[in-house]
């Protein structure tokens, strides 16, 4: 909580303001420790007020801390009583979060609060991982990595897609893990062509490239990594897009320390994919921090902006599409050190430890 302490001190600060309305869930958690599915935070610079209804009254009051309690009947109109009570005359709020009928209807019950969006000046409040926030991480990449080898010798010529999926989400669950950070990707052969391919009731078939992206969620905190499988030998063709993502990976890698742009890290992997004639076949950027969301700031992108500072976490996963053919994807968190980067996953990239 130092670093957003000190942003939201400045936000506040620097932009006028008597408050801020946050109204994202992982926000919420993240500022004072609810982790219920409804609330409300206003968060100013002396006074912290939670807002719930009668459902989560004794969760709120056992959770949140830094914050005093308020239950309302009413979502917006309690809202807006609590702030008409703190004399709030200038608010911000998640733009991203609110929809636009509750802006209205705020608005409506507020007319002499300026109601400030803040969308960029708040995108990054999560992005520098506390060390707590760093341990979380790692337990549920831990988690990930001991189901995935449970499931290796699954990974066999006839076994379906769903069925592979299916078996590594329940192991997670059974690991301690809450829930898949998303439905897990297993796409074989053709189909490992999508980036985000669905898994299938296709069954595995020998020589195919196996593309599996999966992840867990532990006490809030996310992990994701990929892994492509060969089942059989590599022919030539497989055995040089695979290694050429490899090696875009480690580039981009290499280029990650505090103070480097976003775009850079981003163009590391972009130029030894594109020198090796498959530029066109990588249409997503090369990663995205993680953390309560699985996606949040940084974007690792050519559309990104700013720089990766220490304490960021984020992924690095370029890869190759190539329809009619297949894909290859290789995904590793890194967490910036003072110095450079540290891998958080573990399971090897390496292609001869992926060859089934």
């Amino acid at each position: 909580m130092i670093f957003a302490e000190k942003h939201l001190s400045l936000l506040l600060r620097r932009m006028n303001l008597d408050a801020v309305l946050f109204w994202s869930l992982e926000n919420i958690r993240f500022l004072c420790g609810f982790t219920g599915s409804d609330g409300a935070l206003i968060y100013g610079g002396k006074e912290r007020v939670f807002l719930s209804d009668s459902r989560y009254e004794e969760q709120a009051k056992a959770e949140i801390r830094a914050a005093a309690f308020r239950k309302y009947r009413k979502k917006i109109e309690g809202v807006a009583q609590c702030l008409r009570s703190m004399r709030v005359k200038r608010l911000g709020f998640e733009a991203s979060a609110l929809s636009w009928e509750s802006h209205q209807r705020l608005k409506g019950l507020l007319p002499r609060v300026s109601l400030v969006p803040l969308s960029e000046a708040i995108a990054g409040l999560r992005a520098r991982k506390e060390p707590e926030e760093i341990e979380k991480i790692r337990r549920a990449i831990q988690i990930a990595s001991e189901s995935f080898q449970d499931i290796l010798s699954r990974v066999k010529p006839g076994g379906r897609e769903k069925t592979l999926g299916d078996f590594l989400e329940i192991r997670m669950k059974r690991r301690g893990g809450e829930g898949s950070s998303f439905p897990t990707i297993v796409a074989s052969g053709s189909r490992g062509a999508l980036p985000h391919g669905k898994a299938s009731e296709k069954k595995l078939e020998e020589k195919e490239l196996v593309v599996i992206d999966f992840g867990v969620r532990y006490e809030g905190y996310h992990s994701d990594e990929t892994k492509t499988l060969i089942l059989g030998r590599p022919d030539p063709s497989q055995k040089k897009i695979y290694d050429l993502v490899r090696r875009a990976q480690e580039r981009a890698m290499k280029a990650v320390r505090p103070g480097a742009s976003v775009r850079r890290i981003d163009a590391a992997a972009r130029e030894v994919i594109s020198r090796g004639g498959y530029g066109k076949f990588f249409g997503h950027g090369t990663g995205h921090g993680i953390g309560l969301a699985v996606h949040e700031p940084p974007a690792i992108s050519p559309r990104g902006s700013g720089v990766v500072k220490e304490g960021m976490v984020f992924s690095i996963e370029p890869g190759i599409y190539l329809p009619g053919w297949g894909g290859v994807r290789l995904e590793d968190l890194v967490l910036v050190t003072d110095r450079g980067c540290e891998a958080l996953t573990y399971l090897s990239k390496e292609l001869k430890d992926n060859i089934i």
